[in-house]
């Protein structure tokens, strides 16, 4: 685990319409994050065919994002995101984050609601209601003496026990309870179940869609769910430690191999492709990542 890697980064995601499409509008989300331990190095987000109309903007939640429109009939469109990022390893050491059961003292001395705000990632969200077996679950991982951050592992580590990483079990609109109650899913199913228990633990939580390199370091094995984008879970530990990330998919803290794209507080808020148009008939969609460590 070196103190910083550089990534070369290439992410397709073509759409293929057996009837051809008219007046196609789309927001992506698939430029990677200037984050105080990641730097975009070089890189854009380019449309094939060009766009007849585009805008690039920032979101709530500070993720950019590039709004495209296309005027005209389209049987197949793709986007891409080509570029360079600079990924420095989290800092580590001592565990200075607030007992579990502290938490909700601590979040009462945070005024601020800024996109960074614990306040937002609280509550439900539009793709992750309570629910009340993931919650017994997650009662079941702790105890009311773990710190936040011993507890949030916990969660994590019993995750990917109870999981079977599966992509054929879900799709991208599975219900989390749903996969919860099949042990079965991909890292977005499981980060959606880790984020809805560390908030019925009342720990303020998100989630963190991005690449995961696609060449292990010599003597380790490839990540789980490298060959297309990731997700994994950011949770609040109190003021003093903040925001921590988690990939409950591989059971490990997210680190150099995690490259960040968007924040949010589920999927909803960042899907990297999010389109509406008018078509008869079905489409499909490739995705292709490369991750190559420089």
């Amino acid at each position: 685990m070196g103190m910083s890697q550089t990534y070369d980064i290439t992410l397709r995601i073509a759409y293929v319409y057996d009837s051809p499409a008219a007046a196609h509008r789309t927001l992506l989300r698939m430029l990677p994050r200037n984050l105080p331990e990641q730097q975009l190095l070089y890189g854009a987000v380019t449309t094939d065919p060009a766009p007849s109309f585009r805008v690039d903007d920032v979101d709530f939640f500070g993720n950019p994002v590039t709004e495209v429109t296309h005027d005209r009939r389209l049987s197949e469109i793709d986007f891409r995101f080509r570029g360079r990022v600079l990924k420095h390893a989290p800092a580590g050491g001592l565990d200075l984050s607030c007992g579990l059961s502290l938490l909700p003292v601590e979040l009462g001395q945070i005024r601020s609601i800024a996109p960074d705000s614990p306040h937002h990632f609280l509550g439900a969200s539009p793709r992750l209601p309570a629910a009340p077996d993931i919650a017994a679950f997650a009662r079941d991982c702790v105890s009311p003496e773990m710190s936040a951050l011993e507890a949030a592992d916990a969660v994590s580590l019993a995750l990917n026990a109870a999981f079977t990483f599966d992509p054929k079990a879900t799709e991208v609109t599975t219900k989390p309870v749903d996969a919860f109650r099949a042990r079965r899913g991909v890292c977005q199913d499981i980060s959606h179940v880790m984020i809805t228990a560390l908030r019925s633990l009342g720990m303020p939580a998100g989630y963190v869609s991005g690449f995961l390199r696609t060449i292990p370091p010599k003597g380790r094995p490839r990540l789980a769910g490298a060959d297309a984008m990731h997700a994994w879970v950011r949770a609040w530990c109190g003021a003093e430690t903040g925001w921590v990330e988690f990939d409950p998919t591989n059971a490990i803290r997210a680190g150099t191999d995690h490259v960040t794209v968007a924040i949010g507080r589920d999927y909803s808020d960042v899907a990297p492709a999010r389109g509406s148009l008018r078509s008869a008939g079905s489409h499909k969609t490739t995705h292709q990542v490369d991750v190559v460590p420089v």
